[in-house]
């Protein structure tokens, strides 16, 4: 993701914070199937050779998970937290996974309430 408004639209979708990270999930509704992934790690967490190391990490995390557990038509935005770039790579991918999970299971769940009740009419 490049543009500014994609992340702000982004912040109005679901969110699962962990330790290292917050993970915002966002479906575009698009009819595109494209998982799209954004990163940003803001001055407070430290300067450009920390925060470039993090979106480092954080790239290779997702090229990882997403495949697999990211939501097909959805932009994913990792936003990197203070204490995220000492965190070992095993933990993180971990709570990643978990965070994704997470957010695959309110949407389940979210659709599933959405869905209208089939036996009234029978």
């Amino acid at each position: 993701m490049t543009h500014r408004a994609d992340y702000l639209a982004a912040n109005r979708g679901q969110r699962a914070p962990m330790p290292g990270f917050v993970l915002l999930v966002r479906d575009r509704r698009d009819g595109d199937p494209a998982v799209r992934l954004g990163i940003t790690v803001t001055k407070k967490i430290g300067g450009a050779v920390i925060r470039n190391r993090m979106k480092r990490r954080f790239r290779a995390l997702a090229k990882a998970a997403l495949p697999a557990l990211g939501i097909p038509g959805a932009d994913h935005v990792l936003i990197g937290r203070e204490g995220g770039i000492e965190r070992d790579y095993a933990q993180l991918s971990a709570e990643l996974e978990t965070a994704l999970k997470r957010i695959a299971g309110r949407r389940e769940k979210s659709t599933r309430e959405r869905r209208p009740d089939q036996s009234r009419g029978q």
